[in-house]
């Protein structure tokens, strides 16, 4: 009986020291195929010259979500280690003009990564060189997409988050995800539902002429 007793206490014993094991050898895994937030962080800052100008004398917003491209590839590329493609770009709100002359500083960081995307927060600065003036003109997410050299999609590393800050943009992408979602199902539900004549009444206070 006591035989049998040791030999169960062993297994157990034995049994406990391969589960730790095990989480010992998949945190270093993990560890090996993750990188942290602060590896990827980019900030590209460009000069507006004339050529980037409107009518209205101000910076052209399109120059500005090239510019907020091309940050969020650098960014996103540096971490995944591979080709990525843009999908979709949330949240783009030009909060102040850009004038010419000014310093355009674009601070990218990635804030998720799921299994092949990563999403990228850009923070947009405007700077007046002579006052040495500064204010947040755009901040925007890109979702991105990493493929392979066949161009299909491929793992990302895992995101280490090394501060408060980190947790906190991580977890905010989470729920403009589960936002999104939301809206996405809700707007085809409503789409699916929407009848013109009942809706008419919706329109009474808009600028919209009805012509037929």
């Amino acid at each position: 009986m006591l035989k049998a007793t040791t030999i169960l206490v062993v297994a157990f014993l034995f049994l406990d020291f391969l589960w730790y094991l095990w989480q010992f050898c998949r945190k270093y895994i993990m560890l090996q195929n993750s990188r942290p937030a602060s590896y990827s962080k980019t900030t590209i800052t460009e000069l507006m010259i004339p050529a980037y100008a409107n009518f209205g004398g101000k910076i052209h917003g399109g120059i500005l979500l090239s510019l907020m491209d091309k940050v969020a590839y650098a960014c996103a590329s540096k971490h995944a280690g591979t080709y990525v493609v843009t999908v979709t770009v949330d949240g783009v709100n030009f909060l102040q003009p850009v004038e010419v002359g000014e310093l355009v500083s674009l601070h990218a960081s990635v804030n998720y990564v799921g299994r092949t995307s990563l999403v990228v927060g850009i923070k947009v600065i405007s700077e007046n060189v002579k006052t040495g003036q500064q204010k947040h003109t755009n901040t925007s997410y890109f979702t991105m997409v990493a493929k392979d050299d066949f161009g299909k999609p491929t793992e990302v590393p895992m995101l280490e988050l090394e501060s408060e800050s980190d947790v906190r943009r991580f977890l905010e992408a989470i729920k403009r995800k589960q936002i999104r979602e939301l809206y996405k199902e809700d707007f085809i539900q409503e789409k699916s539902n929407l009848e013109i004549e009942k809706s008419l009444h919706l329109l009474d206070n808009e600028r919209a002429i009805l012509k037929f």
